[in-house]
């Protein structure tokens, strides 16, 4: 039986503040097949951001064991675990996080070429083909629409083929439509990158359209549900 991509067991984060530790994540125990779409859902408060940002290896764990595309993240100093995110983990952020000096090409190409590939250039002329932004390779940011902008986000995070694409809110600052499009494509995309997503939303039908859901509640996951067919 293959190895799940996610191997959540027991993790626990609390932060400090003023009026002392606080616990964000009570206990998460959570294991997710690979190719799988799952989404992440609950109220404000409840922990779903701070689980995604652990699965990114951008937050520690205080506790509990993180297994992510065959990396232990509890073993990793913090080289170590930017190469590992820079190699299998791809991050899609509400507010699109473009470099504003960069050309939607640039923009694209930056992540491979820290990584020294070749042809990091053509990489991302193509992909941002495959979001249908080829006549606005070398438009800035400030020259590109808000949904433009996040196609250009989604494309930086699939250029290094990642195992894992992590999505926080993709939608959020998008309009009806655009948001729906901008779905569509998502999930595109991760048919045929095989890909494994995880995604935080507020959007119910969203979330629907993964083959998993999570609740979480308080810091903790209150419910699994599997859809019977994911759309």
């Amino acid at each position: 039986m293959q190895e799940p991509i996610i191997r959540l067991t027991d993790v626990r984060l609390n932060l400090e503040s003023r009026a002392g530790t606080v616990q964000i994540l009570k206990g998460i125990t959570l294991d997710v097949a690979r190719g799988q779409s799952l989404a992440i859902v609950g109220p404000s408060g409840s922990g779903k951001t701070s689980l995604l940002m652990i699965l990114a290896g951008l937050e520690r764990a205080s506790s509990g064991h993180v297994h992510v595309a065959g990396r232990d993240f509890n073993a990793l100093d913090e080289d170590q675990m930017a190469l590992a995110r820079g190699e299998d983990i791809g991050i899609v952020f509400q507010s699109f996080h473009l470099i504003p000096t960069m050309t939607a090409l640039e923009n694209v190409a930056l992540p491979l070429e820290f990584a020294g590939q070749t042809g990091a250039r053509d990489r991302a002329r193509s992909l941002l083909g495959e979001v249908g932004l080829a006549p606005r390779v070398d438009h800035f940011p400030a020259q590109l629409s808000g949904g433009e902008q996040q196609r250009v986000a989604l494309a930086r995070a699939l250029a290094p083929e990642p195992k894992l694409l992590l999505a926080d809110e993709p939608t959020g600052n998008l309009d009806g439509k655009t948001g729906r499009q901008v779905v569509d494509l998502l999930f595109d995309l991760k048919v045929r990158s095989g890909a494994t997503l995880v995604l935080v939303t507020h959007d119910e039908r969203l979330a629907k359209a993964c083959e998993r859901t999570i609740r979480m509640a308080d810091g903790i996951i209150a419910s699994d549900e599997h859809a019977v067919a994911a759309a």
